[in-house]
């Protein structure tokens, strides 16, 4: 069983030389563990965010899911929702939920042009397995 220290996990990163990056907190809340991302979801950002959420999703606890808070998010590519669906996937084979609790409009106006907002909303959690 993993446990998370007292005060949440941060992770801060810069990239480029204007200074754009993210900035990714983890910690565990009501039942799940919610990550936190603020800055520029761009190719130059997605590694780290790719990691955080790997690294989030492997120390939660068994029948806990996943809670993004994208509200601190700025910009948001088509690699930034790649990734995000990418953990989204990750999440639904492991049995877990991924949702996104908060998100800034510009995440919001993405996930809504691209129709992928449905899949994050609450409830779009595990499939459950057909019983044959």
């Amino acid at each position: 069983m993993t446990s998370f220290p007292e005060a949440p996990r941060s992770v801060s990163t810069s990239v480029g030389a204007d200074g754009a990056g993210i900035t990714v907190s983890v910690r565990p809340n009501a039942g799940r563990t919610v990550v936190s991302v603020g800055g520029e979801l761009d190719i130059a950002a997605v590694m780290e965010l790719r990691t955080a959420l790997a690294e989030a999703m492997a120390a939660c606890e068994a029948g806990r899911g996943l809670a993004l808070d994208l509200s601190g998010v700025t910009f948001c590519d088509s690699t930034g929702l790649n990734t995000l669906l990418r953990a989204r996937q990750r999440a639904l084979k492991e049995h877990r939920s991924l949702t996104i609790t908060a998100a800034s409009p510009q995440v919001t106006r993405l996930l809504e042009i691209t129709g992928a907002a449905h899949l994050f909303a609450e409830g779009a959690g595990p499939i459950p397995q057909a019983t044959g």
